[in-house]
């Protein structure tokens, strides 16, 4: 008679000890990674729940996958709670959970919402690294909200840049953004965002617009743009126009087409599905990226569950081997 095994410790990660092991450099290791696995048909996402619950006007789903090449398995639930800064909370709520892909038994349980942050400024990264002019010297950010200072501070880690400009909708959260740069000796300025698209070599939105933000005739030749606010059907934060005429490369086409920023370009037959690039792809040599320097390069960061297994496992591997991650029996 076969003798049932005991069930391992489940490992739990709270948001404070994901904060305290997960920095920049770990994430976007594991987004670069995961987005190469994804190019070369060794990881894949399942197909993404997300439904507006009728209920504090908050969307709610579950984004899944399986990184055969990491062996990580699982589902990130969560969504956004537009109305949760009012009462002092983060907007986007998630948490991540792992299985063990041999056995299928449940592995950890991981606080997701600074790794859907730190995750989400990686790609952003990860893009500008691949994709942005060598020389870029002006980083232009769209958007101030809870988000935006994780992609500032990755940004600028990417390239020598002596300057940024932004915009927000609500300019008064704008001073998220100056303090950073006065931290980090950049200098600062709050622009329009026509004297944004005219100055910026590399621009970042970061909001949850259903309207056009950027237009193309203000962007200059040469930009890049990661497009990383758009993740559900109907937003826009981008000119379609723009989305048309720029060299184009997401994390995964089907979220791009469907629910990114690529959307409405491909909806109005703008752009086919052939014309958006993984950039999986730019990452494992199997595209060149950036042909030239007059190039306009867009990455539509939808975000996919793969980036957020990605990210928890890498905090799960540090937490137990560090004994700062509560094991608890089922």
């Amino acid at each position: 008679m076969n003798q049932i095994k005991s069930t391992p410790p489940v490992a739990l990660l709270s948001e404070s000890v994901c904060e305290q092991i997960v920095g920049r450099k770990e994430a976007f290791s594991a987004v670069e990674n995961v987005f190469a696995a994804m190019a070369n048909g060794d990881a894949y996402n399942f197909p993404v729940v997300r439904e507006a619950i009728g209920h504090a006007n908050a969307l709610y789903g579950f984004k899944s996958g399986f990184d055969k090449a990491g062996l990580t398995l699982g589902v990130k639930s969560g969504g956004y709670w537009p109305d949760n800064a009012a009462q002092g909370l983060t907007n986007h709520q998630s948490t991540v959970i792992l299985f063990d892909p041999d056995t299928g038994q449940l592995r950890a349980l991981v606080g997701g919402n600074y790794l859907t942050a730190v995750r989400t400024a990686a790609s952003a990264a990860v893009s500008i690294a691949h994709l942005a002019r060598q020389d870029a010297k002006v980083l232009g950010m769209v958007g101030a909200g809870h988000q935006s200072t994780f992609q500032l501070r990755a940004a600028l880690e990417q390239r020598d840049f002596e300057k940024v400009v932004a915009w927000n909708y609500h300019p008064e959260y704008l001073y998220r953004l100056a303090d950073v740069c006065a931290e980090l000796e950049v200098s600062f300025e709050a622009v329009d965002q026509q004297v944004l698209g005219a100055q910026a070599d590399v621009i970042i939105t970061i909001t949850s617009a259903y309207e056009p933000l950027l237009m193309l005739d203000w962007i200059k030749p040469g930009c890049h743009i990661a497009c990383m606010g758009t993740d559900t059907v109907g937003k826009q934060e981008v000119d379609a126009n723009l989305v048309a005429k720029a060299s184009l490369f997401t994390d995964e086409v089907a979220q791009s087409i469907s629910l990114g920023e690529a959307q409405h370009a491909f909806t109005n037959g703008l752009i086919t599905q052939s014309d958006i690039t993984p950039i999986g792809k730019v990452i494992s040599g199997l595209h060149g990226g950036r042909s030239d320097d007059s190039e306009i390069t867009l990455f539509d960061g939808t975000g996919v569950g793969l980036q957020d297994l990605a990210v928890a496992a890498v905090a799960t591997d540090i937490a137990v081997r560090d004994k700062l991650a509560q094991l608890v029996c089922f």
